[in-house]
């Protein structure tokens, strides 16, 4: 019954919050302007990713009230979220606001995450285990680096992969399923589900954004949580399986990184040159888009059910999205 009750006040809060979203983005008024550049919507749009974070507060307050307690707190696992999610957000919400230099913002990274294993040793990862091989890898004095490093890549390729209506929430929702179907605290995030939907239906209607600050949320969710699974469950998703999971947009930043390097350009300077860009000069259609999109990167995920090796996966997959982006770019011509 207790369940049922918090399910029913995250369901009243997220309605409350869709009906009444322009009032609060008023109230808050943090909008993402148009540039005419890289930013080419019409109007300044609210900036709402904020709201997973709220999720967050509301989901462990009534957890604590109802003395549901066991669901998501065991091993400081929902205060870690809470207190990377909040630190990772206000760094991007002033690089959203005041658009931060790219050196200034990944010095703040690192600093946060030292921080935090300070207080949560629990966030380090000392070894990591590859599925096709039967050895054990130890960081050793090196886990820091892994861990500040390992950060850092998925905030920027996640916050990158964000460069077009719904990509990321759909593929974050969709891992977040992974991690539901798995057994990794499926009632939290089942309750996550609820604001996703909410900034999906917003998102797509081009009523609001999620800006750095909403993609750095699911960042440390979707890393904290792969940590916290590595460390305390027997069914973890292997280093090789977290890989191919985040493949595409992975790979797309690695792509895009050696792209402006060889151009001779800042490697965190923004263009048009995304899988997403890509894509949709193609189809000029930005259903079609996020539809092609969102099949290659659940593409990885679904060969790991049928067990296949994980390096014929990989191969697989760096041909097909290497194909497509050689057939786009030359039909884009």
């Amino acid at each position: 019954m207790d369940i049922l009750t918090l399910f029913t006040i995250v369901i009243l809060f997220n309605v409350i919050f869709l009906l009444n979203f322009k009032n609060i983005s008023k109230l808050l008024n943090i909008y993402d302007k148009p540039d005419g550049k890289l930013r080419k919507h019409h109007t300044p749009t609210p900036l709402l990713g904020g709201l997973i974070l709220i999720n967050l507060y509301f989901v462990s307050f009534f957890i604590y009230l109802l003395d549901l307690e066991y669901l998501i707190f065991k091993n400081n696992f929902i205060v870690i979220i809470i207190s990377l999610s909040t630190i990772f957000y206000i760094i991007g919400l002033v690089d959203d606001l005041k658009n931060l230099n790219p050196n200034l913002k990944l010095f703040l990274i690192v600093i946060s995450v030292i921080f935090l294993i300070n207080f949560f040793p629990d966030l380090n990862l000392k070894l990591i285990k590859i599925s096709f091989l039967d050895k054990i890898f130890y960081f050793n004095n090196y886990s820091l680096f892994f861990i500040i490093l390992s950060f850092a890549l998925l905030l920027n390729a996640l916050n990158m992969f964000d460069g077009i209506n719904l990509q990321l929430i759909l593929f974050s929702s969709f891992i977040f399923c992974l991690f539901i179907l798995k057994g990794f605290y499926p009632i939290f995030f089942i309750l996550l589900l609820f604001p996703m939907i909410v900034l999906a239906i917003l998102n797509y209607k081009n009523k609001v954004f999620l800006g750095d600050g909403g993609s750095y949320i699911i960042s440390a969710i979707i890393g904290s949580t792969f940590i916290y699974q590595y460390k305390n469950f027997d069914n973890f998703f292997y280093g090789d399986e977290i890989f191919l999971i985040l493949f595409v947009p992975a790979i797309d930043m690695l792509r895009l990184f050696i792209t402006r390097l060889a151009q001779k350009k800042n490697p965190f300077k923004g263009d048009l040159n995304h899988l997403h860009h890509i894509v949709n000069n193609f189809t000029k259609d930005k259903n079609k888009t996020i539809f092609i999109t969102l099949i290659l990167c659940i593409l990885p995920s679904t060969f790991l059910i049928f067990n296949i090796n994980t390096l014929l996966i990989l191969l697989f997959n760096l041909m097909t999205y290497f194909s497509l982006i050689l057939y786009l770019k030359y039909k884009n011509k």
